[in-house]
Formats: structure tokens, sequence, C-alpha cells
């Protein structure tokens, strides 16, 4: 008689994520702001602006952007606890920084096929040139 209750519910979740995306990344998504929202200011600030720069040129998607994002609410409460400075954990350059962080994860398939698809572009522009040469 449970799994009779349980089967429909679990029909009902897998059509609503269908439609709206997986409900565990979701959780992990608001939990994940959550703990950013808690930061000192500071903190929250400097986390805020490197989610800001990740969403337009992180190397994740999904789970594997989850994980990132995780770890980089991990690093920041870990340095809110400890009173490490902004600057101590940026250095001088946060592009640097922020490069660094994003080549621990691996891309995600939208960046992993829009890589290619411009790899396969210059390719064949290269090799128009040669024909035209």
């Amino acid at each position: 008689m449970t799994t009779e209750s349980n089967e429909p519910r679990s029909r009902l979740q897998q059509a609503l994520e269908l439609v709206t995306g997986s409900l565990e990344d979701k959780k992990r998504w608001r939990t994940y702001k959550a703990r950013v929202k808690a930061l000192p200011e500071n903190y929250r600030i400097a986390v805020e602006a490197l989610e800001r720069y990740l969403m337009h040129f992180g190397p994740a998607d999904g789970t594997g952007a989850m994980s990132m994002y995780e770890d980089l609410a991990d690093l920041f409460e870990q340095s809110a606890a400890d009173r490490t400075p902004i600057r101590d954990l940026f250095g001088d350059d946060p592009i640097e920084f922020v490069e660094a962080f994003m080549a621990n994860y691996p891309l995600g398939h939208y960046r992993r096929r829009e890589r290619e698809r411009f790899t396969s572009a210059i390719t064949r522009a290269a090799q128009h040139d040669r024909t035209q040469q």
C-alpha cells in the first residue's frame, strides 16, 4: 500500500522535473544562496561578484555547477571563520584567482559544445583559406 502511494508522487515529480529541471538542484541552489546570505557583508559582496562572473564565464552547468558553487560557499565560510582578508583570498588579480578556481571543474555541456563548434568553424575557415591560395 505504501509503495502505491509513493509511485504516483514519483511519477508526478518526474513529470514536473521534465518541465522545471532537477528539483534537487533547485534545493541545492536555495541552500547555497542561504549560506551566502549568512556570510559577513564583505565576503557576501565578494561571493556574489564571483558568482556573477561564474554565471557568464564558468566552466560547468547543471549538477557540475552546483558542486562549484557549494565549494565556493565552503571556501568563503571557512575564510570568514578564519577572518582571512578578502585581498589575501584573491591576491592582487581577482581574474587570476577565478581562472584558477574554474580550472578545477570540467567544462559543462554547453561550453564544451560551443568550444567544439568554434574550433570546427575556425578549422573550416582555415581550410577555405588554403583552397583559395
